[in-house]
Parts: structure tokens; C-alpha cells; sequence
């Protein structure tokens, strides 16, 4: 029985192939390609567990694909990991913003490669903690991994899902960085901090019109609350 599958998108073959070698000696699956044409290809054939993908390559970038995989149906709960030499932090927060769960900065080990993996992987799966519960017109089934505003559900990924049921469950309480990415992503020991603040954005947008109750507290994190003092978040345009 094959281990989990990674779709490794990667032009430069002398780093694919290092990446598949140890990928397999771990007990994963690889599959390397070179382009993102090549990745559509895989794509449309298998989904992989996970997505290595190099920001600098030949024809559409990085960027343009995790933009791309993120807004189709199909593809869009498939964790990222970004390979790039940009290590600046604009170039990591644009990787994120662009869809990627994570990245790794060349030059990588290999240790930080599968613990990253290993993360993503982890934070893929539902978390089964904690029952349905609702707060205001805003109700989260873990059973069925659904979020309703007002009956209506909510489209948003994995990691969003994951960090909404933690503050709905421990609501009206302030949550530190540091104290979400233990509760939430578990082992964070490669991932930084301000990953936090991409993903409470996105979840923000997700929520649409619910989006105010998710606050900034400044200086401290983050706090979700039914009377939030700030107004309504633009209804998202269908």
C-alpha cells in the first residue's frame, strides 16, 4: 500500500529528483513534473495528498497556479506547499495570500520538508474535537464540515474550517499567535507566526457578512464574539 501522494512541481530535475528519492525512502508516493501544464495533467487524473510547487517556473508561475487550484471546486481543499529562493517576507505572505498552506525557502533540509508535509497533512484532516455549535446565525457541524450564516453555507478551506471551530468553541476569549498555531496547527515548529493573520483573512472573507466577528485585538491576537463593535463586513460579491 502506497503512502500519501505528493504532486512535486519542480523544473529544475536535479532538486525533483532529490525531493523523490527521499520522498520515497519516507513512505510517500511522488510524482514529479516539470511544468503547469504537466500538473493540470496529473490533476485531472489522481488529486495527490499534497502539492510541492516551485513559485519560479517554466510558462504560468507558481503563484498563477495556487491562484488557480484554490478557486476550482475540485482542487481547492489540496494543501500547497510553496517552494521558493524568495525568502523576503512580502514574497512568503504573496505565496500565502495566493493559496499556499505553507512554504519552504531554498535551500531546504529535508528534515523541515517532511515535518512541513507532515503539518500540512495533519491540519487537512477534520478536526473531529468538539460537537455543532452555533453562535449568533453563524452555525459549524464538524460531523458534516459545514458552516451555515443564516442557513446558507460557507465555502472556505480546510485550515479557515480548522482555526473557525476553535474560536467558536472557545468564543469571547482573546488567543494569542502563538497560542492559535498550538491549537490549531499543532506542530508549528517551522511555521511563523503572521501565517496567522493570512488565514484569519481568508477566513474573514469567507465568512462574508460574519466577518466582523472574527476581531484584532491589537498587540495581543485574536478574539471571535457574537456583539462584535465593528461593522458588518461587505457581502461578498456572488
Amino acid at each position: 500500500m502506497s503512502g500519501p501522494r505528493v504532486l512535486v512541481v519542480e523544473d529544475e530535475r536535479d532538486i525533483s529528483e532529490l525531493i523523490a528519492i527521499n520522498l520515497r525512502h519516507y513512505g510517500y508516493a511522488p510524482v514529479c513534473v516539470e511544468d503547469g501544464e504537466a500538473a493540470q495533467r496529473e490533476l485531472d487524473a489522481v488529486l495527490p495528498d499534497v502539492i510541492l510547487l516551485d513559485w519560479m517556473l517554466p510558462g504560468h508561475s507558481g503563484l498563477v497556479l495556487a491562484r488557480r487550484w484554490r478557486s476550482h471546486p475540485r482542487t481547492r481543499a489540496v494543501p500547497i506547499l510553496m517552494l521558493t529562493a524568495r525568502g523576503d517576507e512580502p514574497d512568503k505572505v504573496a505565496g500565502l495570500d495566493a493559496g499556499a498552506d505553507d512554504y519552504l525557502t531554498k535551500p531546504f533540509s529535508i528534515q523541515e520538508m517532511l515535518a512541513r508535509i507532515r503539518a500540512v497533512l495533519r491540519r487537512r484532516a477534520p478536526d473531529q474535537a468538539g460537537e455543532a455549535v452555533q453562535i449568533g446565525n453563524l452555525h459549524l457541524d464538524n460531523a458534516s464540515h459545514r458552516v451555515l450564516l443564516s442557513g446558507q453555507p460557507l465555502k472556505m478551506g480546510p485550515t479557515e474550517f480548522k482555526l473557525l471551530n476553535f474560536l467558536m468553541q472557545n468564543p469571547e476569549r482573546v488567543h494569542t499567535r502563538s497560542s492559535l498555531l498550538d491549537k490549531v496547527w499543532g506542530d508549528h515548529v517551522f511555521i511563523e507566526e503572521r501565517t496567522v493573520d493570512v488565514h484569519i483573512k481568508r477566513l474573514r472573507e469567507a465568512l462574508t457578512t460574519a466577518g466582523n466577528m472574527v476581531e484584532t485585538v491589537r498587540g495581543v491576537g485574536y478574539r471571535f464574539t457574537a456583539n462584535p463593535t465593528s461593522a458588518p463586513a461587505p457581502m461578498a460579491k456572488q
